[in-house]
């Protein structure tokens, strides 16, 4: 790692340890080169979108109708260390789950154009690829990778959607490791001080291929479904704990794809003008950066936040625990899966960053 480099990580983690001590919300961090404020821009950019969106729309009242259905007992599932899938994921407590969860969450992305393909051929495919050869997630590996490695770690009998553009991205994650943190991504983790989202900005700096964005009425907007979900998998994997351990975790959003707002719209908090719905129905192609795809995936991430507070409304002085938004992305997610085979169809979009 660069002398520079490491000095700037060792100020973000010694304000990590004094706002910890003090503070409840997190203070600014100095991360790379910039003087970043530590808030998500991911709220405050989605926000902007969700108050002048023109095709997407939010229901309070099927907010309202939704956590209204939720009952002390459920909000106990979704805030326990069990939440987080395991049997789809490797887990074994160590810095090798790291490497494997930065792994599957650069590949994380577009499986819709192959109708067979699933995330659990991702997770489950890589998982076996590890448990065969503890090796094959090593950066000096990763820096090769080709279209048809990608196709053998995920155990695919054929070509995976944009394998070729998969592939680079294994490559550009190999680099950054070997380059910054001697090739593991358990470092990369120390290095953030157990601060969320300090971690997802040193993931969107470092892998150009996470930096979720778009231009939205001449504004940018971050999404960072992937580096967000990155850090989300690490708290979950390690339940909170060691390595897992975030103490800022409430400031991420949920993480912006195309099963959740399917989910959302079926509850009735999201709804569609006529000609988006339309568009959707028809499985017509979505440009990624239109004004309808900002909007589908920025208005998702303010109704799981809206969700949380109706939440906290519901269970003020109960004395429980609050889901954070990715325990709800992760209850979402998974209705979703359960119930694709039903449910209408979702937006196609073909991007890297979902």
């Amino acid at each position: 790692m660069e002398p520079g480099y490491a000095n700037m990580l060792a100020m973000a983690r010694e304000s990590t340890a004094r706002a910890s001590e003090h503070h409840s919300a997190p203070l600014p961090w100095l991360v790379t080169s910039s003087l970043e404020p530590a808030i998500n821009a991911v709220k405050i950019t989605a926000q902007f979108v969700a108050d002048r969106a023109e095709h997407v729309q939010i229901s309070q009242k099927g907010i309202s109708d939704a956590v209204n259905d939720l009952s002390l007992d459920k909000l106990a599932e979704l805030t326990a260390p069990t939440a987080y899938n395991h049997d789809l994921h490797y887990v074994d407590g160590g810095p090798l789950t790291v490497q494997y969860l930065l792994v599957v969450d650069a590949l994380n992305f577009c499986f819709w154009p192959d109708e067979e393909l699933e995330y659990e051929h991702l997770s489950k495919g890589v998982k076996a690829a590890l448990e065969a050869d503890p090796t094959v997630l090593d950066a000096d590996k990763l820096l090769w990778s080709t279209g048809e490695d990608v196709q053998r770690l995920l155990g695919w009998s054929k070509p995976v959607p944009l394998q070729d553009e998969r592939a680079r991205l294994l490559r550009e994650v190999g680099s950054a490791l070997l380059q910054h943190f001697n090739g593991q991504a358990a470092k990369m983790v120390e290095a953030a001080g157990g601060s969320a989202l300090t971690l997802v900005q040193m993931v969107a700096q470092l892998f150009p291929g996470f930096r979720d964005h778009a231009v939205y009425k001449g504004h940018q907007v971050f999404l960072y479904k992937r580096a967000q979900i990155f850090v989300g998998d690490v708290y979950g994997a390690f339940g909170g704990e060691g390595l897992g351990t975030f103490w800022d975790i409430d400031q991420l959003t949920m993480f912006a794809d195309y099963r959740v707002p399917v989910v959302l719209r079926n509850m009735g908090i999201l709804s569609y003008s006529e000609e988006l719905a339309a568009k959707v129905e028809r499985r017509e192609m979505i440009a990624a950066g239109s004004a309808e795809e900002v909007e589908i995936r920025a208005c998702t991430v303010v109704a799981v936040e809206r969700m949380r507070e109706a939440i906290a409304h519901k269970f003020l002085g109960t004395g429980a625990q609050l889901p954070h938004a990715i325990q709800l992305d992760w209850w979402l997610w998974e209705l979703g899966e359960r119930d694709r085979k039903t449910h209408p169809p979702h937006h196609r979009t073909l991007t890297v960053y979902y």
